[in-house]
């Protein structure tokens, strides 16, 4: 799983480290769930004081899913309090970091291919955006995404199988 590290794995979760590596993903995923930058910082604010207020080991092995799940339910209360959900998309797609590695046209046609796929993934249902970033983006596991969105780990998967079949057929479409 790309959000977990050696840090992870043998119980060093100091405030500083858990933040450092979990902030920006946190961030992110709390961005599509809010559709507002600040408000979604509120969120992830709320996210790391829950951690600090922890005790020692708790969340040992699983930082990341407590992490995320923790920051989903904040966010899911504070829409349902302000009596609305927004959908996933409401944002821009994140800038990718420029590298210096593929040519100028390559980068331009994989910049190409991954604003049609965000955009594509913006037209899915929430349910679908949300299983497919956790998945894709996070690198969660079927499990784990189950966890953190209260769903069954078959549904997750039906979301996901759903999710890549119509972008399967929507790029597709778009080539022809």
């Amino acid at each position: 799983m790309p959000t977990t590290t050696d840090h992870e794995t043998t119980g060093d979760h100091s405030p500083a480290g858990a933040f450092a590596r979990h902030h920006a993903p946190l961030l992110r995923y709390a961005a599509r769930l809010m559709g507002d930058p600040d408000r979604a910082q509120d969120i992830v604010q709320d996210t790391f004081a829950k951690l600090l207020a922890q005790p020692p080991g708790r969340v040992d092995g699983h930082l990341a899913e407590w992490l995320f799940t923790v920051c989903r339910h904040r966010a899911v209360d504070v829409l349902r309090k302000e009596g609305r959900m927004t959908s996933l998309d409401t944002l821009p797609a994140d800038a990718l970091p420029a590298d210096s590695g593929p040519p100028p046209a390559a980068a331009a046609e994989r910049a190409e291919t991954h604003a049609a796929l965000l955009r594509h993934i913006g037209r899915l249902p929430p349910s679908q955006q949300e299983v497919v970033r956790l998945k894709f983006q996070n690198g969660f596991s079927y499990q784990e995404i189950s966890r953190i969105t209260a769903l069954s780990v078959s549904n997750v998967g039906f979301l996901l199988h759903t999710a890549v079949r119509r972008l399967r057929a929507d790029f597709a479409a778009q080539q022809s």
